[in-house]
């Protein structure tokens, strides 16, 4: 579906339109291939830069067409979805198309939160005809959703790691490791982020003024401080998933020492009941006592044999 918007010049004011006309937002989200027809037969571009737009394994780039004067950015944005009752943090990348000094279009492939927001007015200023200040206030909504998200997924590490703390289960190991996976994700996807931004900024892709530059610069340090943040996080729960690994190795070997010394203690009664029990002449066969002499002699010797194993820490 696609829906377009228009901001009235002398009011400022943001509406939904069905026209094609110049200064038009149009907001491209899962289109219908007719749709896509639709779009491109009216405004005049290639069909391409909107399928570029929702391949979700599109990275972060910028893309021209001199011929008819377009810009394609791609970003990528973070999303948090819920798998099977467990959070799972991703990316999806939305484009922002520059059609000449025309159209401004954004697509994504599903409902996008900074989409949403630009939709339902949470960003303040959105102003359609302005084109470049609109693409900057998604660069900087964009990083303010990473860092926003990053310190959730921190806390979902701190909640794992307090679970694994008195339960080493495989349920909060496999958390921890899909929190790791979703850092890569935003790692990858802040840094591309960045390489976007920094070409905007020094390429003169799109005309920017005064304010535009400010905005640009804050949404770089942004990003900036969410690659940081990401890196820290990730060497933080790379060192914890590898400190956990080591402990459940050590507390396995503990296990196994244990049962091979109970084994051991074990063994000794064994030994001697059966050469007892062998149909050749034996030690206090024909003795009243001889049955509870044996059990005794066991017993002495499962002691010492505990108190030796005590002694070398087989048993602790």
């Amino acid at each position: 579906m696609f829906k377009m918007y228009k901001t009235n010049i002398e009011t400022n004011v943001t509406e939904e339109t069905t026209e094609f006309i110049r200064g038009n937002w149009i907001n491209v989200v899962s289109p219908s291939d007719d749709e896509i027809k639709t779009i491109c037969k009216n405004i005049n571009i290639q069909e391409d830069f909107i399928r570029y737009a929702l391949d979700p394994e599109e990275k972060a780039r910028i893309d021209m067409e001199e011929d008819d004067n377009t810009i394609l950015f791609i970003i990528d944005t973070p999303i948090m979805e819920i798998e099977s009752g467990a959070k799972v943090y991703s990316t999806a990348p939305i484009g922002i198309i520059f059609v000449r000094d025309d159209y401004i279009i954004t697509v994504s492939l599903n409902k996008n939160p900074i989409l949403d927001d630009l939709v339902n007015k949470k960003i303040k200023n959105i102003i359609t005809y302005k084109k470049s200040r609109m693409l900057l206030q998604i660069f900087y909504t964009n990083a303010e959703m990473f860092l926003d998200l990053l310190k959730k997924l921190n806390k979902e590490t701190e909640i794992a790691e307090n679970v694994l703390k008195n339960s080493m289960k495989n349920k909060a190991l496999l958390k921890l490791l899909s929190l790791e996976k979703g850092l890569v994700y935003f790692t990858t996807s802040l840094k591309s982020n960045e390489v976007v931004m920094e070409k905007t900024m020094r390429g003169n892709l799109i005309k920017l003024y005064d304010e535009d530059e400010d905005i640009l610069d804050d949404a770089i340090i942004e990003n900036k401080q969410a690659i940081e943040m990401a890196k820290i996080y990730r060497d933080i729960l790379t060192g914890t998933m590898d400190a956990y690994a080591s402990i459940i190795s050590n507390n396995l070997n503990g296990v196994m020492k244990y049962l091979t010394s109970i084994t051991i203690i074990i063994a000794i009664p064994t030994l001697i009941a059966s050469y007892w029990g062998m149909n050749v002449p034996v030690p206090f066969q024909n003795n009243p006592f001889g049955f509870i002499m044996l059990i005794v002699f066991s017993i002495i010797i499962g002691v010492v044999a505990s108190l030796w194993l005590k002694k070398k820490g087989m048993l602790d």
